[in-house]
């Protein structure tokens, strides 16, 4: 029997193995292939801190309960540890007999410390002893409290034996023969990972790597003993962390002990090389995991800190070509935008747009005389954010700036913190989201003194405020000063920050009071219109597609002869093309240089289209457990700016992937005679083919008369 759901974990692993197909592609560049193998990487290490930890919480509670899939704790993880160490496997196993061996054909020579010539050794001690010794702290690990391991850090242990013949100094430190003398050494961070060595010819460069220049000389670090065996490892610890939602006052100390339970919290999963079996199970014990918590890798414990070789000069030769963010041809560079969002609402399609007119919206407003009132939400914004300097300088200037900072925006807490801090040192009036509920939504409205009235102008978008991500993220956002938009968002604004229940809005949908209904009854809609002449049509576009009800109304749609066409860039627990329930499903998820971040969602409506962006998936914790906002696309030209984007991905026969019913994917197969046709290239060329017909201004030039 076909089950209707896939399971949640074992879908986003698939979702982690077409990124690791991007890195097996030969025809992209070495650089980009293996920074597509960093990806898999560090997404492994959020899932296993997140969601593989609170499986594992389950199996320690003997909980058996079974989840949509019919699957239960155990069983999910069994299966999760079978396909991901398939999954890393593949990918050590195009690391380094594919990518690193490539590289050396271009000129970028990885050295192992097997392959150090005489010159290399005597160069990389010196190195190690004037930049890297001085960093580092020897633990060892025959004493009563067990030397804590730092989450996600990578280490090295030393299996040391005392030299014959030399006093080793008190018996406290000669050790125990009843316990192994091992030791380990924190890699150091904040410096290079990467070295450059001597030798080599005109036409290449070699380099080695920090770990294995600390594993290889840390021997210096124990006078009197002898290294007999060596181990790279690094631990994940479980960071599926609750914060106490009812600590009022105290919140922010709250969330505080959660970051740091986080960094001591159990282990759940050892990544290492297999250079020290003796090791490897001395950390087996002390940590309590078992062999199916252990991941080999062959020799490189983070392929990540081969990306330093982006500051080679031979980095641009093996890389992506370069693609300009365009600034948008509907929004004027210099004036404020006042008059024209008055005129028509504008959209902003990053990273191919670039996120520039964000910034300048928000600083004009805190310029302008006119403008009374800023208000936003905050859910991830960057490092060094203009965001932030802008709402600073605004309250400076004595406007009225409210932000809602979410500090339960997971891995971000810190940081958001300190920004809270400062915007409220600033004189911006802060708050700390809601209790029980993230605030994920992504919003700012600036209310302005115009001739005639006060004026509101809203900004809303599928994806955060931060100027970093925007360069690397594929996001829809919509400037607008409609009024019944205006209006919902002013209602928005002080649902959140006072006691206001939510009123009927006109244009918004908000989680989890309407948005997850209203999708539902669009669905339904499309059903009642849907005839066999006209068929309905639902287009969506999200990151993952999980809550139960909103897939049983997808599946009654299919069932009325709905087409139902789902870009899935995540997780799917959906099963398309199961005849009698998904056969007029389809799924397809595309995974390029760009992150599909851009949650669209079209419904055909007997002939009325209607089309909105939203911040939320179709996932339970989007539309029951967070503050989210679905707006509607009510501008003509941007409607069908925006359809033509929709519809692009669907067209996609290079990059794209179609998830079959048995839960695999499979390349969408391209005709010998059909257009290749590589979405976010066909996007790219769009913008800059609008790029291309801006009027240009010409330069006046002054010619000077001389004798």
């Amino acid at each position: 029997m076909q089950e209707r759901y896939f399971n949640r974990e074992l879908s986003w692993l698939e979702f982690n193995a077409r990124v690791l197909f991007q890195g097996l592609n030969k025809e992209l560049p070495l650089l980009e292939r293996l920074q597509f193998l960093s990806i898999v990487t560090s997404n492994f290490d959020e899932f296993f801190q997140v969601r593989v930890a609170s499986i594992k919480r389950l199996i320690m509670e003997n909980s058996n309960q079974t989840d949509a899939s019919g699957l239960s704790p155990h069983m999910v993880y069994t299966s999760i540890s079978a396909r991901a160490h398939q999954i890393m496997r593949t990918q050590q196993e195009c690391l380094m007999s594919d990518i690193l061996p490539s590289l050396a054909e271009k000129g970028l020579i990885y050295v192992t410390p097997m392959q150090y010539t005489q010159q290399q050794i005597e160069y990389l001690s010196g190195v190690f002893n004037s930049e890297i010794f001085p960093l580092l702290t020897p633990l060892r690990t025959d004493v009563e409290a067990f030397p804590h391991i730092k989450n996600l850090t990578t280490y090295a242990a030393f299996l040391l034996a005392p030299i014959k013949g030399i006093k080793v100094g008190s018996e406290a430190l000669k050790g125990s023969d009843d316990l192994p003398r091992i030791a380990f050494v924190e890699i150091p961070d904040g410096i290079s990972n990467i070295y450059w060595l001597p030798g080599g010819d005109s036409n290449s460069r070699q380099f080695a790597l920090l770990q294995d220049i600390v594993a290889q000389y840390g021997t210096k670090l124990f006078p009197g003993f002898d290294v007999e065996e060596t181990l790279l490892f690094k631990v994940t610890r479980d960071a599926d962390f609750a914060v106490d939602e009812d600590a009022g006052k105290n919140f922010i100390h709250a969330m505080e002990d959660v970051l740091i339970q986080r960094k001591s919290s159990f282990p759940v999963q050892m990544t290492c090389n297999s250079s020290s079996q003796k090791i490897i199970r001395f950390l087996m014990e002390k940590l309590e995991l078992k062999e199916d918590d252990v991941y080999r890798v062959n020799q490189i414990i983070n392929p990540a800190d081969l990306m330093e070789l982006r500051d080679a000069d031979e980095a641009p030769a093996l890389s992506f070509e370069r693609w300009e963010h365009f600034y948008p041809a509907g929004l004027p560079e210099e004036e404020p935008y006042w008059d024209s969002l008055k005129m028509h609402d504008r959209i902003l399609h990053v990273p191919y747009e670039s996120y520039d007119p964000v910034v300048k919206f928000l600083s004009d407003a805190a310029d302008d005389d006119d403008v009374l009132a800023i208000k936003m939400t905050l859910y991830r914004t960057g490092r060094d954010s203009p965001i932030i300097d802008a709402l600073e300088r605004a309250a400076q200037r004595g406007k009225q700036v409210v932000v809602l900072v979410e500090l339960k925006a997971r891995f971000d807490e810190e940081r958001n913190i300190a920004w809270a801090n400062e915007l409220e040192q600033a004189g911006v009036t802060v708050i700390y989201g809601l209790v029980n509920l993230k605030v994920h939504a992504k919003i700012l409205m600036v209310i302005r003194r115009e001739s005639d009235t006060i004026r509101r102008y809203v900004h809303l978008a599928t994806g955060n405020y931060n100027t970093k991500t925007a360069k690397l993220y594929s996001d829809i956002s919509l400037f607008t000063a409609n009024l019944q938009i205006a209006n919902d968002a002013t209602q928005f604004f002080n649902l959140v920050t006072g006691y206001s229940t939510l009123q009927n809005m006109n244009c918004l949908s908000m989680a989890p009071v309407t948005m997850k209904s209203r999708i539902i009854a669009m669905i339904n809609r499309e059903i009642e219109r849907s005839t066999a002449e006209n068929p309905g049509l639902i287009i969506a576009k999200m990151n993952s597609l999980t809550h139960e009800e909103v897939i049983s109304a997808l599946y009654k749609a299919s069932q009325a002869g709905v087409k139902v066409l789902l870009n899935i860039r995540g997780i799917c627990m959906l099963v398309p093309g199961v005849e009698g329930l998904s056969e007029n499903i389809r799924v397809v998820s595309i995974v390029d240089r760009y992150l599909e971040h851009a949650r669209i969602f079209y419904f055909q409506n007997g002939g009325t289209p209607e089309l909105y962006c939203s911040s939320a998936d179709w996932m339970n914790r989007n539309l029951d457990r967070r503050i989210e906002l679905m707006f509607p696309i009510l501008d003509k030209v941007a409607f069908e700016d925006i359809k033509s984007i929709l519809d692009t991905y669907f067209a996609d026969n290079t990059t794209a992937m179609e998830l079959q019913s048995n839960g695999s994917w499979e390349p969408v197969v391209r005709g010998k005679k059909d257009e290749v046709i590589r979405a976010q290239e066909v996007l790219y060329k769009k913008y800059r083919q609008l790029e291309e017909k801006k009027p240009k201004s010409e330069e006046t030039r002054f010619e000077v008369r001389r004798k």
